[in-house]
């Protein structure tokens, strides 16, 4: 074998990816991972009692969970088997349990991990059962995805769930430190060029230890400032699954930045988005609701902008449509806002479902024929703009239903004027009930 390497040019561990080089040894060498791996965390309390149970680690590429799983196995005196929902199927998993069968009549225990566990549909994560179920294996999950929505409730309901967080700035600056002790040179950036770098990965340590490597094959008189960097290596694009989980954060930040009055916050949200490759119709539709939703009469003009934005990417269509959503954003943003309008909706919702079908009071019901008017269709109907004021202060609820109040306007733009209109003619009403 050493031959073949010198044939190449190549020493042995010339192959070996920088970040398989540096893989961690120990669980105390995980970066980023505290908040599970340290001793008074949910993982480092079962490996200090040297147990395990079954679980699911869900978190984003490059944060350390095929590392985990494999020194959990080797603590925990685990037999460690591994398999991959992308390349595995039945014949694998039934391979995999007689395996761990063999080793547990032989006395030694088996950790199953198996990555991209979502991938699994339900008929194979339900093979899962009996074997967790007897303890012939412990399983060990990794996934990307939410696990509330790809993997099974009962498979999940024997398995703990834990968040591996992407790996921040102080994380990724130790990986970088422990490569460049490894390979006894410094990276050649500067230090602006440095922290560039570090965001380039996105939290992803694997994704950043690849790109060192080129940067540490590099022969360069100087360090890389930070515009040199960006025309060496190509910008990631964002870690972003329009048909997934984080297409509804992004959409839940964005709509909350502007109900919150952020419109810095919201317009950072939209450039995620859109920066990611989002359907930009998918969030015009959202604005259109937001205006109407968290707006309302405090502005109505917000629905009408939010509207306009609508047309327009059907009209002009991105780029320049992405434009008009930025426009729209910052409007619905400081515009005032009130829920009025949609908490009264939905408080009128309700009651339509309690009271059922009763009927209008009679003098406000249409009276075609004659017939209908000898039944008192229509009797005693006042026309409001006959009346003083233009307004008559009848009963337009049900008989049977006492009146009830949906619409309570918050007071701020607009529906100042509308609140104490309101209050002008509940006065008047309350009055002419009496006489």
């Amino acid at each position: 074998m050493s031959d073949l390497f010198e044939a190449a040019g190549m020493d042995q561990g010339a192959p070996t990816p920088l970040a398989e080089r540096l893989r961690p040894r120990k669980l105390d060498e995980v970066v980023g991972q505290d908040h599970l791996l340290k001793p008074d965390g949910p993982i480092g309390r079962m490996v200090g009692q040297k147990r395990l149970a079954s679980m699911v680690l869900w978190g984003p590429p490059g944060v350390g969970k095929t590392t985990i799983a494999r020194l959990l196995a080797e603590e925990t005196g685990h037999e460690f088997h591994q398999i991959s929902a992308v390349f595995s199927g039945v014949a694998d998993l039934k391979k995999a349990f007689e395996t761990a069968k063999g080793r547990r009549a032989s006395g030694k225990s088996t950790l199953l991990f198996v990555d991209e566990i979502h991938r699994f549909n339900r008929a194979q994560q339900d093979g899962f059962l009996p074997y967790v179920e007897q303890g012939v294996v412990t399983l060990v999950g990794a996934t990307t995805e939410n696990p509330s929505f790809e993997i099974n409730a009962a498979l999940l309901s024997r398995a703990q769930v834990f968040v591996l967080k992407r790996l921040d700035d102080s994380a990724l600056e130790q990986l970088l430190q422990r490569a460049e002790t490894l390979l006894a040179k410094k990276l050649p950036l500067t230090d602006d060029a440095r922290i560039a770098f570090t965001n380039l990965a996105d939290g992803d340590g694997r994704y950043l230890l690849t790109l060192s490597e080129e940067l540490f094959a590099l022969r360069t008189a100087a360090p890389l400032d930070a515009r040199a960097l960006g025309e060496l290596l190509q910008k990631r694009a964002p870690a972003y699954d329009k048909d997934r989980e984080e297409h509804y954060n992004l959409i839940s930040a964005l709509h909350k930045s502007i109900r919150g009055s952020d419109p810095d916050a919201a317009l950072y949200w939209l450039a995620r988005m859109v920066t990611g490759g989002e359907d930009l119709l998918f969030i015009a539709r959202r604005l259109v609701r937001a205006a109407a939703e968290d707006i309302g009469l405090a502005d109505p003009t917000a629905l009408l902008i939010a509207n306009a934005a609508k047309d327009a990417v059907h009209f002009i269509g991105p780029p320049e449509a992405e434009l008009h959503l930025a426009q729209a954003v910052i409007h619905l943003a400081t515009a005032p806002k009130s829920n009025a309008a949609y908490t009264a909706w939905k408080m009128a919702r309700q009651a339509a479902q309690e009271t059922g079908a009763l009927g209008p009071p009679m003098h406000i019901r249409n009276a075609p024929t004659k017939f209908m008017k000898d039944l008192g269709y229509g009797s005693g109907y006042s026309y409001d703009h006959d009346a003083e004021g233009g307004f008559s202060g009848q009963n337009y609820f049900p008989d049977e239903m006492k009146r009830r109040a949906f619409y309570t306007p918050e007071g701020r733009g607009r529906e100042g004027a509308i609140k104490e209109r309101l209050e002008h003619w509940a006065k008047i009403r309350a009055e002419r009930s009496t006489d």
